[in-house]
């Protein structure tokens, strides 16, 4: 991105944005009126979505949590990292190990401005203005590379963003410029919108209905893919157990106390492991 015109220069609040939106479905307030019709929009087929949101920021504090105590790992690369909200990495990561780093990218404007709030109160963690999807230039910007030393493992995390890129896109290919970058032992974590074609009828005929909401109605992006579409984004790479699963059936903390919504069958997540 160009230092004299970064992505913040062109705030346009007329059009929702993927991370105000997402805001808005935690009950955030740093979002605007055209986030909330967006989201509104998706509510209208998919009324328990606040609770998916919720369940994707549940399974990222557990896999940081593993990551950086059970694994180890004191670097993690957090893409689209939205909002900062309750929990967020650099604080789960810090928790088990306080010398962990942290490098957080997003490209929305909003995410800038509190990013730069947490460069003022945590040494350990930054934040990059930038787009995900160009892996170049990302991987080339000092304020990463130079921050985080890629001859050591690394966590890069992908959670609920690479529904966003098109087929055309290619957020396979995206991904695999990241993991040739990242040195053996590094870990990927990665969400994605599910769909379930080939395994639940009824459930794939809901997926369909999201992704019209979303991709026509409401952000202009958000793809519900099928589990071996899912399963590319993590190249060669081992997946740890369970595997490439529904995010409340990646180690759970406790046993279910209800039955889950449709919505949240919809999202798949998994870890691997760079040999």
């Amino acid at each position: 991105m160009s230092e004299t015109h970064p992505p913040s220069a062109w705030l346009d609040t007329s059009k929702p944005s993927i991370a105000r939106v997402y805001d808005a479905s935690l009950g955030g307030k740093d979002n605007y009126e055209v986030d909330r019709q967006a989201y509104q929009r998706l509510l209208e087929v998919a009324p328990h979505q606040s609770e998916v949101s919720k369940m994707n920021r549940r399974w990222l504090v557990r896999v940081v949590r593993y990551l950086a105590k059970d694994a180890g790992i004191d670097q993690f690369l957090d893409l689209g990292s939205g909002l900062p909200t309750a929990e967020n990495t650099h604080q789960v990561a810090q928790h088990s190990n306080p010398a962990a780093r942290v490098v957080y990218v997003d490209i929305d404007p909003v995410c800038s401005a509190h990013g730069r709030a947490l460069l003022e109160e945590n040494e350990d963690t930054r934040f990059v203005e930038g787009d995900f999807t160009r892996p170049a230039e990302l991987l080339a910007d000092p304020r990463i590379n130079g921050f985080l030393d890629f001859d050591r493992p690394v966590v890069l995390m992908q959670c609920g963003t690479l529904h966003h890129v098109p087929d055309e896109g290619d957020p396979a290919g995206i991904m695999r410029s990241y993991i040739e970058a990242l040195a053996p032992g590094s870990h990927v974590a990665l969400t994605h919108f599910w769909d379930p074609c080939d395994e639940d009828s009824e459930l794939h005929e809901q997926a369909r209905k999201q992704e019209h909401r979303l991709t026509k109605l409401g952000l202009g992006s958000g793809w519900w893919r099928s589990r071996e579409r899912i399963a590319e984004l993590f190249g060669d790479l081992e997946l740890l157990p369970p595997g490439l699963v529904e995010l409340d059936q990646w180690w759970p903390t406790g046993p279910a106390l209800r039955e889950p919504w449709p919505e949240e069958h919809l999202m798949l997540g998994g870890v691997a492991r760079k040999p």
